[in-house]
Parts: C-alpha cells; structure tokens; sequence
C-alpha cells in the first residue's frame, strides 16, 4: 500500500514510518515546508480547505495515517497554547478530511489520530470505545478532533478514530519526562498512585496502527492501550526495580503543578481504559503485560546510551 502520513517527525510517527516500510508498504511524509523530494507532499494544516494540500502529489494514496498536532505536553498550557493545540488538531483534520474527499479516487482508510483524554478522568470506571466522552479541555478537544476527522466517512473512506493512551518511549512524552527523575533515584509515586495509566509501548503503538490500517473491520474509535492499564504507583515501582532506583516518596500534585502547568492535571488523570476493539480485531501486543512493557522501555532507553 501506499501510505500518506502526517506528523511522521513526532515520536509516534518517527516509530511508524519504519514499521509500514518494513512491512512492505511504501510511505509519503506530508511536510510543511517545499519537498525534497518524491516521497513528500507540501501542505498547510491550517488552511482548513483542500487547497491547503498539493492534491496532485496526494494522488494514488491508498490508506493515511494522521498524527500531525501540536505537542500536549510541550509548553505551558497559557490561553495562547490551548488554543495552538485545538486548532492544529481541528483545522489540520480539516484540511485533510477536505483534500481526501477532493481526490478521485481517494484512499480507502483515514486513520486519525485521537487521544485518551477524550474520556476525562473517570477513576475506576472501565473505559470501553463505548464509554461515554469526559469533561475537560482535552475531552472538549478530542471530540472536536474527532467530528472533523468523521467527515471522512462522508467519502466513503473507511475512518479509524485511534484514541492513544501514554505512550512508553524514552524520547518524548510523560515516560521521557519520567525515566530522567527515576535514574536519579528522587522519583516515586505521582500524588495518590492510585490513577489508572493506560501505558502503550511505543513499539505496540506503531504496530495498532499499521493494524488499524490494513484490518478493514476496524473503523471509529480505537483504543490503543495496553490489555492491562495499571496504577501509576504499580508502574513507577516496576520501572524502578528495573532501574535499581528507590523510588517510595510521593510527588505531591502541587508540585506536579509548579513544574508543569496545567498539563500536570492529564498526568494525574485517571484512566481505566482498554483496548476492546483492538483485541476483538484479533490483534496481538508484543507488550501485553506492565513487566515486559517496562522491560522493553528500560532496555530500548539502554541501548540508546550506548
């Protein structure tokens, strides 16, 4: 297949692109700036119209796979910046979803990325792709991302909408934050530990989606999780252990707060959520469990050092 892929430089894209590559299909980046060559395609995310997308260089895609947004945790969410994370979801998916309906004939799949926060912070409570939306901005900001993301489905274009949970990787996001604090043995428990994390290696996360892709019985929300999320004083203890670190004092959420913002706050959510459509589809994670998920994070964050 030939697979048009958004933000293929972020951390989940980066892990994507070799995996599509390597099983065979052939990838083109969209990029913001002119093309070096073949393999990329020129677009504005928002422009929020067709004409935000070299449609003639689009032309031929099979499936895309969309992860372009402005990174959650990447500054301090001031008013500006909220909105910068809003709009680069909304107005991208549109000009997308506006671009593939605009091609004759278009892709047969759309999968568009989403997030975890569309559920809010629910506790105990099990979270299932039929669970209700939460409260929140970033609940508020996923469905938004989400509706402009279904317009695809008018098009005939079979849309996966692909709710990620946090993603274990060294490189970026909340575990890239995290491993630095536990190496240095002053890390522990965030506020009470006992907020449901629904940890994903980056190495399952790529393979959900190239699944997501080709599985064609696969369409709205996907949750893309590991089958057993896990507290977040369980997984800090694990990685701890692993690490040969102590890790028993308590981060107080206040201090969360100070260092981080607003941001603070998803970290401390709690989400219980599990990847039902996934597992149904017959898809089969390298990383099922907390131990070899943190196995594989410790070990891949090794080898980057040596």
């Amino acid at each position: 297949m030939r697979v048009a892929v958004t933000g293929a430089t972020g951390l989940i894209g980066s892990a994507l692109l070799p995996h599509l590559v390597a099983g065979g299909h052939s990838v083109v980046r969209l990029v913001r700036r002119d093309p070096r060559g073949a393999d990329e395609v020129r677009w504005d995310p928002m422009a929020g119209a067709a004409s935000g997308v070299d449609l003639d260089a689009l032309a031929g895609v099979d499936a895309v796979v969309h992860l372009a947004g402005a990174n959650v945790g990447g500054k301090r969410w001031t008013p500006e910046y909220r909105r910068l994370i809003r709009d680069s979801r909304v107005l991208g998916t549109r000009t997308l979803v506006a671009a593939l309906a605009a091609l004759g004939p278009g892709p047969s799949v759309l999968v568009s990325g989403s997030a975890v926060g569309y559920y809010g912070s629910r506790g105990d409570e099990v979270l299932t792709e039929a669970s209700a939306r939460g409260q929140g901005f970033l609940a508020d900001a996923c469905e938004d991302w989400e509706a402009e993301a279904r317009r695809a489905e008018n098009a005939g274009i079979r849309t996966v909408l692909a709710r990620t949970g946090l993603v274990m990787s060294d490189r970026g996001g909340a575990f890239g934050r995290l491993l630095p604090v536990l190496r240095m043995g002053v890390g522990g428990p965030l506020g009470s530990g006992r907020a449901w994390w629904p940890w994903i290696s980056l190495e399952d996360e790529a393979r959900a989606l190239a699944h997501c892709v080709t599985t064609g019985s696969l369409s709205g929300p996907v949750n893309l999780g590991g089958p057993s999320p896990a507290r977040n004083r369980d997984v800090i203890r694990v990685l701890a252990r692993l690490l040969r670190r102590p890790a028993v004092l308590p981060v107080p959420p206040i201090a969360l707060r100070v260092a981080l913002g607003e941001f603070a706050d998803d970290i401390l959510s709690s989400q219980r959520m599990v990847p039902e459509a996934l597992v149904g589809s017959g898809f089969v994670f390298r990383h099922p469990d907390l131990e070899s998920a943190c196995r594989w994070l410790v070990g891949h964050e090794a080898a980057a050092t040596t």
